[in-house]
């Protein structure tokens, strides 16, 4: 210990301005025009942890060689990560990671019991002992989750939610057990006495992690990711606990809150409860019809189909024009296009402007983030709230592979999965234009009666072709 290259006091001071950099990183990834620097103060602050850890006092010289290679193995797979993962692939990779902090968790609390458990008496013994506890059966809920949400989000599980019969009594069973095991475990006098109840415990958090993500429907996905994102903060926070250190403890506390307070943002802008959703979630097809819907409820009038050509010239004759962009504009890589055909329809005096729902794509800010890489201009990058008001008076909507975000059945059919959920009001514009591959329903598996409206065309594709034919004849 006498050999660190830095003391114990330099250490704490350099995980203090760490701590400072992580909030100045969480102000800044609040705005997107300054999401850059907020990712600059958190790279900055993470190096400065990392740095201050490794030539700390708690490492040692023979543990050195140890802990430069875990660091060279990890940041080459995080390198190599960076650059083979597409944009569209950042919602499965983000739940990814999530659940690799989960693991963590679950391998630091075990590592922490047997290395250390005979080291503490009396009271000491037991709050270490609940921390240890506390800290496995989050990361454990954690790491199933994440793994289950990162099936759902590249399409390896189906989108429609798995509810069990009598779901929220085995839930309440599994807490009870849970709660009557974590006795046992802290009563135990012997480590191996106490890891009888500790992977009993593990294996009901895992399962349950399993259960709670696989209950929860598609359209809700945005929602669950910035959930495990909290999860995987307090499940941090947990491990700081263990292994007492700080840093761990308030950038933990940082992730868990703010992703809390991002789920509970969404679930209000989705007008759905936050504990509703959790519990069983919504989108997972449509339900059984009422008596007195009947044939109402099923779409009315024919699908009318549009070209690229059609599209340019509705495009070219408009005075204002709203983008909804969604999934499937990331799925082609069509942004890129997407501004093309912006900045031509700006320069021929068109007003231009982009329509984000809080949950269009598979995470939240996805779609900001794609837009934001292919350089769209910030200023006309617009809410749901700001720009619903304004469909009325625009003269063309083009929804750009979204579906769930712009169906008017959430506010016509309240039998809908979806019903009461805030949209974009496409199809009060004078046309609206929607790109699809297929007539194939969304992610919650609803229809859209919005594809049947008589202001509305279909333009069938995928998005990056055709919308490359619609630069060309607007070019032309």
């Amino acid at each position: 210990m006498s050999q660190a290259i830095m003391s114990q006091s330099m250490a704490t001071v350099a995980y203090l301005g760490a701590a400072i950099l992580f909030i100045m990183s969480l102000g800044g990834l609040s705005n997107p025009e300054s999401s850059r620097r907020g990712n600059l103060f958190g790279m900055l602050g993470m190096a400065l942890a990392v740095l201050a850890t490794v030539l700390g006092p708690r490492v040692s010289a023979s543990g050195m060689a140890w802990v430069v290679g875990a660091l060279v193995l990890g940041g080459g797979i995080g390198l190599y990560a960076a650059k083979v993962v597409k944009m569209t692939q950042m919602p499965e990779l983000v739940a990814l990671m999530h659940s690799l902090v989960g693991l963590a968790a679950c391998l630091v609390g075990y590592a922490s019991y047997v290395d250390t458990s005979v080291r503490f008496q009396g009271a000491e013994k037991v709050i270490h002992e609940v921390e240890i506890y506390i800290g496995i059966l989050i990361g454990a809920v954690t790491f199933s989750g994440s793994l289950v949400a990162f099936g759902k989000l590249n399409g390896k599980i189906g989108g429609k939610p798995l509810l069990l019969p009598a779901r929220h009594w085995l839930n309440l069973l599994a807490l009870l057990v849970v709660i009557a095991y974590g006795r046992e475990f802290v009563m135990a006098e012997t480590v191996a006495d106490g890891l009888v109840p500790l992977i009993v415990m593990t294996l009901i958090a895992l399962l349950f992690g399993v259960h709670m993500v696989m209950a929860i429907g598609g359209a809700d996905m945005p929602v669950v990711v910035s959930m495990l994102n909290s999860y995987s903060g307090w499940a941090a926070a947990a491990t700081g606990f263990m292994l007492g250190n700080d840093l761990l403890i308030v950038t933990g506390a940082l992730v868990g809150s703010s992703g809390a307070i991002l789920s509970y943002i969404m679930c209000n802008a989705m007008n759905r409860n936050f504990i509703s959703v959790i519990a069983g979630g919504f989108g997972g097809g449509a339900p059984a019809k009422s008596a007195g819907a009947g044939a109402a409820a099923e779409p009315q009038g024919e699908v009318v189909a549009v070209s690229a050509a059609d599209t340019a010239e509705l495009l070219r004759e408009a005075k204002s024009v709203v983008i909804v962009p969604g999934y499937g504009m990331a799925v082609a890589q069509a942004q890129h296009t997407v501004n093309d055909i912006t900045k031509t329809l700006r320069d021929k005096g068109v007003n231009v402007r982009f329509a984000i729902h809080p949950v269009a794509g598979r995470m939240p800010g996805h779609m900001n983030v794609l837009l934001a890489e292919a350089k769209v201009p910030y200023d006309i990058v617009l809410e749901m709230d700001e720009i619903n008001e304004d469909f009325p008076d625009t003269d063309v909507a083009i929804v750009i592979g979204a579906n769930d975000i712009v169906n008017p059945a959430a506010q016509d059919d309240p039998t809908s999965p979806i019903a009461g959920m805030p949209v974009l009001e496409v199809w009060k514009a004078k046309t609206s234009i929607v790109m699809k591959r297929s007539m194939a329903s969304g992610y919650a598996g609803v229809d859209n009666p919005l594809f049947y409206k008589d202001n509305n065309r279909m333009l069938f594709g995928d998005a990056k072709k055709m919308l490359d034919e619609v630069l060309g004849a607007l070019r032309a």
